[in-house]
């Protein structure tokens, strides 16, 4: 059985339907898990992508976070915030918010999460505590699949880049979330759970970067970073036969300012 998993934070799905549409009969996924659709889960819209032959579960509330799995070889078992997920404090709130993060489901014969790690804004900021704190709860929500004889990965928009190759300046990061020892030190722990990363082949140049800001042309120049990731168990990554970026979809107006991340398996 082949099966063709991908990751993309849509960066609003409402905005971004006719490309989501579009790029979901182009490039025919059998899973597609979404990032920052930016909507309720009672507003994601579910029909037309039903009529692609796509059974949706979606986690939201309208505000700037929001995750989905799109699956037409079954969605079962769903799951949605890591068990024990920390919450972030916000200055003005009184109790901590659980923000819709993660969602799980079962899809034909593999096992995945869709999440949207939290950015971390600075490093001296409670988000970037929060963000810590968050990645060890998805280390812990994954230690049993991670281990299990089912093909399992963890896939979404991780706000790190796993290495210093992963982004096209490292200069340019200094002193900022996102390539940070700690940052790093919590995927490091992750592929100690035994979660790998799965790196993508570029389409195009000699890294595979998954996101270009919109600000000063940093896609048509390559001012990337490779952030939207792949982590799965041995059952998974043995079944790998190969893994890209669609840049592609990067191209043109009114796109995301990420690209869809794609895994190809042989079940």
């Amino acid at each position: 059985m082949t099966v063709r998993i991908a990751t993309w934070n849509i960066n609003s799905v409402t905005a971004r339907l006719p490309k989501l549409l579009e790029w979901l009969e182009s490039a025919k996924p059998d899973v597609l898990c979404l990032q920052e659709l930016k909507c309720a889960s009672d507003a994601f819209p579910y029909e037309p992508v039903r009529e692609l032959g796509y059974e949706t579960a979606a986690h939201g509330t309208g505000r700037w976070n929001g995750v989905a799995i799109v699956s037409r070889i079954g969605l079962d078992d769903v799951v949605r915030d890591l068990p024990e997920q920390p919450g972030y404090l916000a200055d003005d709130a009184l109790l901590p918010d659980v923000e819709p993060r993660a969602i799980a489901a079962t899809c034909g014969p593999v096992r995945v999460w869709s999440v949207y790690v939290p950015n971390g804004r600075e490093v001296d900021h409670a988000h970037y505590r929060y963000k810590l704190e968050w990645l060890e709860a998805l280390r812990r929500a994954s230690l049993e699949d991670a281990a299990g004889e089912r093909p399992y990965a963890v896939l979404g928009d991780f706000n790190i880049a796993p290495s210093d190759q992963d982004v096209f300046d490292v200069a340019a990061f200094e002193g900022l979330t996102h390539v940070t020892p700690a940052e790093r030190a919590a995927l490091a722990a992750l592929d100690a759970a035994g979660l790998h990363d799965v790196v993508p082949r570029p389409l195009k140049y000699d890294r595979p970067y998954t996101y270009w800001d919109y600000r000063q042309l940093a896609f048509p120049k390559n001012r990337g970073m490779r952030i939207d990731l792949t982590y799965a168990n041995k059952p998974f990554v043995d079944a790998v036969t190969d893994s890209y970026v669609d840049r592609e979809a990067r191209k043109g107006k009114g796109t995301s300012d990420h690209a869809p991340v794609v895994v190809d398996l042989d079940l």
